[in-house]
């Protein structure tokens, strides 16, 4: 599958990249893996902040609020009970709460594939023969994507995210620089535009689709 691919400085290259269709050219008719892989990249970024205080963790409440017999009211042991206004909170969100989700490792590589299918073939994925980021200045960032016509929500697929990379993308708000191993559903999704470096499409290809033997 061959695809537009652009040079380093914008400009239309003359020799286009391709992609591997096992990746890039999958038909997905099924959308219950990639709305699992979604689901679980959420939860897995989930923080349980949320707390509250049980009736033993309350202050106060020591001391019975009135004696067991002879006032006519319901006799109660302190004025912490959950039943009271002020009282402790009972099933109340303790702060340890696992929201996390587990997907197989095969299951999140099919998902990616399928992702990635879905935005080649809506015309969201690019290629760039590389990024050149040796400055790490933020300038000719923003004068690439101009000249290749991104200025949303744009996913940049390096081969290493090193300190120069992340310099010169950081402060574009709309470009998120990703590592290519490091590609996931959520991120794939919510692009407007995915530029993967032709050095990328070969860590992604012997990423999800490994040989035989291979330990990745």
């Amino acid at each position: 599958m061959a695809t537009t691919t652009y040079t380093k400085t914008g400009t239309t290259a003359k020799t286009a990249a391709k992609l591997d269709k096992d990746i890039f050219g999958i038909d997905v008719t099924d959308f219950t893996l990639i709305q699992q892989a979604y689901e679980a990249y959420r939860a897995n970024g989930r923080v349980a902040t949320s707390v509250t205080l049980g009736r033993g963790e309350v202050r106060g409440g020591g001391r019975k609020p009135w004696k067991q017999k002879g006032t006519g009211r319901a006799r109660h042991g302190s004025i912490r009970s959950p039943i009271w206004r002020g009282g402790g909170v009972t099933f109340g969100p303790s702060g340890n709460q696992n929201f996390s989700k587990k997907l197989s490792t095969k299951a999140k590589r099919t998902a990616i594939k399928q992702a990635l299918s879905i935005a080649n073939k809506t015309g969201v994925v690019k290629v760039i023969e590389a990024f050149d980021a040796k400055d790490g200045k933020v300038k000719p960032t923003i004068e690439l994507m101009t000249k290749i016509g991104d200025n949303r929500a744009v996913l940049l697929v390096v081969e290493e995210k090193d300190k120069l990379v992340d310099r010169a993308t950081r402060n574009v708000p709309y470009v998120k620089a990703v590592q290519a191993q490091y590609l996931n559903v959520y991120d794939i999704l919510n692009a407007h535009s995915i530029i993967i470096s032709n050095k990328s499409l070969d860590i992604i290809s012997d990423w999800l689709n490994p040989k035989e033997g291979s330990k990745s």
